[in-house]
């Protein structure tokens, strides 16, 4: 089964690197509901997401899931220490806090610009992360950590682009802008422009065929007689 678990976290890995340009080390956001879970099946995070990532990670949080679980009290003490050890993103809530689903939610808008992992228990938070294409999620399941397969969203995506072969209207500006500087454009215009051949009769078949001209007889030189072939006669017989 742990092998089985692993081919399909490769699988999706593929994808989101070949389609998304996600690269190692993986920057993986956890929230408290994530932290609480892994203290309660006591999954060692720091020890296991790598292993099961295959590859370099890097764990991180927010302030606002931070002091979200400092709000909660003595009941998730426990998942605010785990929360600690981790490297701290910055978001533009630091005057005014929000609560740990909203944070997360904002640092992946426009596309997931820093290709964040997301870790979460909250089922609502999910839901409203599979509607945004190019966003990998994490929960755990039966004391085992899980990546989700690609969203309907995020392959749609994918679906569009390959068919359509989708450039976005400044990269065509630029690359025309650019032929043109470089003179390109002009080039493969006059080598589209082809002359066509005119296609008829070989015209060395229509040439008229020159006339013979019949040459004098060369007359002899001086002193050169013509020289007179003699017929033998045959004799008549009884004739000696």
């Amino acid at each position: 089964m742990k092998i089985k678990r692993q081919k399909t976290a490769k699988k999706t890995l593929t994808f989101y690197k070949y389609n998304f340009g996600l690269r190692q080390p993986y920057q993986v956001l956890l929230d408290g509901t994530f932290c609480q879970a892994a203290l309660k099946n006591k999954i060692q995070i720091k020890e296991q997401l790598p292993k099961y990532l295959m590859g370099e990670v890097q764990l991180c949080t927010t302030r606002c899931v931070l002091k979200e679980l400092e709000s909660l009290g003595k009941e998730l003490y426990g998942a605010k220490l785990i929360a600690q050890r981790f490297q701290v993103r910055s978001c533009s809530h630091f005057k005014d806090p929000v609560s740990g689903s909203a944070c997360l939610l904002s640092l992946t808008a426009d596309s997931n610009p820093h290709h964040y992992f997301i870790a979460t228990q909250d089922q609502e938070l999910l839901t409203k992360l599979k509607k945004k294409a190019g966003v990998p999620l994490m929960f755990i399941i039966q004391n085992t950590i899980v990546l989700d397969k690609p969203s309907p969203k995020s392959l749609a995506h994918v679906q569009t682009a390959q068919t359509s072969q989708l450039v976005p209207v400044h990269q065509k500006k630029n690359i025309e802008h650019l032929k043109e500087e470089q003179g390109v454009a002009k080039d493969s215009e006059r080598r589209g422009k082809k002359r066509k051949r005119v296609t008829g009769p070989n015209p060395l078949s229509c040439m008229k065929k020159k006339k013979q001209i019949a040459r004098p007889p060369t007359a002899p030189a001086p002193g050169q007689s013509k020289r007179k072939r003699k017929r033998k006669r045959n004799k008549p017989a009884g004739t000696d």
